[in-house]
C-alpha cells in the first residue's frame, strides 16, 4: 500500500437482507406492498446509504511529525456513496488524518462497510476512529501526547464469537503494545493487549503484516507482527477466553517477511 492517497479495501462486502430468517405471511406482505413500504425487506445496501470508496484529501503540513516518511498528512476525508454522490468531512485545525489510506470493512454485519482511519491531535496524539456515511461514529481515546502514533493491523472476528475486533500497535516505535478493541453497538471496547510487538519503523511509508485466516485444523484469525527487537516474525491469536497466544513463524528479514507470513501455505 502506497503512502499517498487512494482507497484501501479490506475485502468484499456482501449484501444481507434485513428480513433474512423472518418468514412473512402472505396477507401481511400484500398489505405492506399496498401501503408502499415493502422496501423494508429489501437488502440493506439497497435501502441504506452505502460507502463505495474512501480517500484522504486536502494535504496539510500543520502536524509536523513525519512518522510515515514525509511531513504531509490530510485534513479531510472524502466518501463516495452508492449512486455516485460524494461527501467531504473536514477535520478541525487541531486534527489530521495521520495515515496511509482509509480502510473499508463491514464492522457491524449489516452488509455495508464502515471506514477505519487514524486521527492525530496536535496535543493528544493519535487515535483509531470509525466513520460512516453521516460522519464519525466512534473512536478510541487519544494516546495522550503529541507525536505519539498507532499503526493499524486489521479488523476481523479474532476470537470466533461473531463480533468484529479492530487491532493496532500502540506506539510501534516506543510502547510496542498490541491493543484489540471490539466494535459493538456503534462503540469500541478494549478487550485485550500484549506488549513486546511492532509493525512499523520510523520513516516507513507502509505498514507490513496484518491479519490472516488460513484453512486447516488450526484455522482462525492470526495477527502477523514482529517482536519488539525485530528479530522474529510472530503470529498472535486471541482465544475465546480473551487471552493472546503467540508463536514464532519465521526469522525477521525485513518488512517483506511480515507480508510473506500473511500468505497461507499449501
Amino acid at each position: 500500500m502506497s503512502r499517498r492517497g487512494g482507497a484501501f479495501r479490506w475485502g468484499p462486502v456482501a449484501p444481507r437482507s434485513v428480513c433474512a430468517g423472518r418468514p412473512t405471511r402472505a396477507p401481511i406482505a400484500l398489505a405492506l406492498l399496498i401501503l408502499g413500504v415493502a422496501a423494508l425487506c429489501l437488502p440493506t445496501q439497497t435501502r441504506a446509504e452505502t460507502i463505495r470508496t474512501a480517500r484522504y484529501v486536502e494535504p496539510t503540513t500543520r502536524y509536523a511529525h513525519g512518522v510515515l516518511g514525509d511531513a504531509v498528512e490530510y485534513g479531510a476525508l472524502e466518501l463516495t456513496i452508492a449512486g455516485g454522490a460524494t461527501r467531504l468531512f473536514r477535520l478541525p485545525e487541531v486534527l489530521v488524518f495521520e495515515d496511509l489510506a482509509p480502510r473499508l470493512a463491514d464492522l457491524d454485519g449489516d452488509g455495508a462497510p464502515e471506514v477505519i482511519v487514524v486521527e492525530s491531535h496536535a496535543a493528544r496524539g493519535a487515535r483509531l476512529a470509525v466513520w460512516g456515511p453521516g460522519g464519525r461514529i466512534t473512536a478510541t481515546p487519544h494516546i495522550g501526547q503529541s507525536h505519539r502514533w498507532l499503526a493499524p493491523l486489521g479488523a476481523a472476528d479474532l476470537d470466533g464469537d461473531g463480533r468484529i475486533e479492530l487491532a493496532y500497535v500502540d506506539r510501534p516505535h516506543l510502547a510496542r503494545t498490541l491493543r484489540i478493541w471490539r466494535y459493538e453497538a456503534g462503540g469500541l471496547t478494549e478487550i485485550a493487549s500484549a506488549e513486546g510487538v511492532s509493525n512499523h519503523q520510523i520513516g516507513w511509508s507502509r505498514i507490513p503484516g496484518g491479519i490472516r485466516d488460513c484453512a486447516g485444523p488450526d484455522s482462525g484469525a492470526e495477527m502477523i507482527l514482529a517482536d519488539a527487537a525485530w528479530q522474529q516474525v510472530l503470529a498472535l491469536r486471541l482465544t475465546p477466553e480473551g487471552q493472546l497466544q503467540r508463536r514464532v513463524v519465521a526469522p525477521y528479514a525485513g518488512p517483506d517477511s511480515l507480508d510473506a507470513a500473511l500468505v497461507c501455505g499449501p
